[in-house]
């Protein structure tokens, strides 16, 4: 599968310091109790979006004891009630194409705030679908390979057993491709056989990236995007920007 070998320009969780890996734990949560109260069970076998959000949670490297006090908290109170979920599309420097996943209980903050970030480094929030057509929304796990114990072939026919769509060597990675729908019964596959995952989520994955040359786009877009992930309402930041120094 072409256009998503530069998997790591689009993830925000990996390698983060304490602070930024407590600001992920914290944004999953959230994510958490959502599929919690939509789901209208705590149990991830009766709740489809709950074990996505589990699997996502547990690649992150979130503690087993987070993610079930988590899901106890979600069913013993209101929490998550006035959270909506709302996608922002928008264009960086040199017409980079960026999707915003949000999560908010003030549509009107969050969006004046998004704006804001697009605007201030050169670039502009654009309406629905603008962007998104360029993206194919996709599973994708990523298996950690960094000592390089793993067989790209045994890999490969483990994936495609499970049920995935495809699956190819990226450095000391093997990313996984999968349906939205069939992303969790593949992962769950996969983790039982014992394969290690660095992230683990539905994705919107570019069909084609952007370069930037230009110092002053390449620390805009870098400001821009650290804007994005440092927002406690963003959840997701998805761009075409294929960034060789990440």
């Amino acid at each position: 599968m072409s256009g998503h070998s530069k998997w790591h320009n689009i993830q925000k969780t990996k390698g983060a310091q304490d602070a930024k890996r407590a600001q992920a734990f914290t944004k999953i949560a959230r994510e958490m109790i959502v599929a919690v109260k939509e789901g209208g069970s705590g149990d991830p076998s009766n709740n489809s979006r709950l074990a996505a959000v589990i699997t996502k949670a547990k690649a992150a490297n979130m503690p087993n004891d987070n993610i079930k006090r988590t899901i106890e908290k979600a069913l013993g109170s209101a929490a998550g009630d006035n959270y909506e979920s709302i996608t922002y599309e928008g264009y960086g420097p040199c017409g980079v194409a960026v999707i915003v996943e949000t999560m908010t209980d003030n549509r009107n903050r969050t969006a004046s705030e998004m704006r804001h970030y697009f605007d201030k480094y050169g670039g502009n929030m654009g309406t629905t679908g603008c962007v998104s057509w360029s993206f194919d929304k996709k599973g994708v796990i990523v298996i950690d390979n960094e000592d390089g114990k793993l067989d790209e072939d045994s890999v490969l026919e483990a994936a495609l057993e499970a049920g995935a769509d495809d699956c190819e060597a990226d450095g000391p990675t093997f990313a996984v491709y999968t349906s939205p729908d069939d992303f969790q019964t593949v992962a769950s596959a996969l983790e039982a056989q014992g394969y290690k995952f660095l992230s683990a989520e539905v994705e919107m994955v570019p069909q084609n990236y952007i370069k930037l040359t230009n110092e002053d786009d390449i620390k805009n877009m870098n400001k821009m995007l650290d804007m994005f992930e440092d927002n406690d309402d963003v959840q997701n930041v998805w761009h075409n920007w294929e960034n060789d120094e990440n």
